[in-house]
């Protein structure tokens, strides 16, 4: 039985961003907390492939055991041959410390981590019975862009969400951008 976090939330956990050399501590539990909290089941070359190439945008919570209680996922590449789009992944949170803020820490690490290479906006999905994860995202400046119907495993639908971080990169078809992404055109006036 896992015993219960301090009383003091902040007090004896630290953020770390993920180091390929420590795969061997980390990944089974990274895998361990992301299968209990998420319906999709991941196989080792799904983390894998994510963590090989990005682990430097993916963060993790450890506690003064240096035991796992959070993790965010993500990755960052041009989407369509437009945008710079970053992507989160996985996001999990052991279950006695929630509502601590951790997991808007791990986003919010994420995000910042992207913005730093240049990301033009960031994606994601989410189950739509997710209320906490919803509010969560919404809270940070995510939009809902799309309802996707039965898109989990298990059947659920979800909402695709977007974060747009540069002005005018919301308004162009993926065909139609500028070749200059740094430089994206001004944003349409308002109505």
């Amino acid at each position: 039985m896992t015993p219960p976090p301090p009383a003091d939330p902040t007090s004896n956990i630290r953020y770390i961003r993920y180091a390929a050399a420590d795969e061997s501590t980390y990944l089974p539990s990274i895998r361990q907390l992301i299968s209990k909290d998420l319906s999709e089941p991941y196989s080792i070359y799904v983390y894998r492939y994510f963590l090989y190439q990005w682990g430097d945008l993916c963060f993790m919570t450890l506690d003064d055991n240096d035991d796992l209680i959070g993790v965010v996922v993500s990755k960052l590449e041009p989407h369509r041959g437009g945008p710079m789009r970053g992507y989160i992944a996985m996001l999990a949170v052991k279950e006695a410390y929630r509502g601590r803020g951790i997991a808007t820490k791990l986003v919010r690490m994420a995000i910042d981590a992207m913005i730093d290479q240049n990301a033009d906006e960031i994606a994601l999905e989410t189950e739509i019975t997710n209320t906490a994860a919803m509010k969560l995202y919404e809270r940070l400046g995510f939009l809902r862009s799309k309802r996707l119907h039965r898109y989990y495993l298990n059947g659920n639908t979800a909402f695709r969400l977007v974060l747009y971080l540069k002005e005018g990169i919301a308004f162009y078809p993926h065909d139609e951008r500028p070749d200059d992404q740094h430089h994206p055109l001004p944003m349409p006036p308002s109505a």
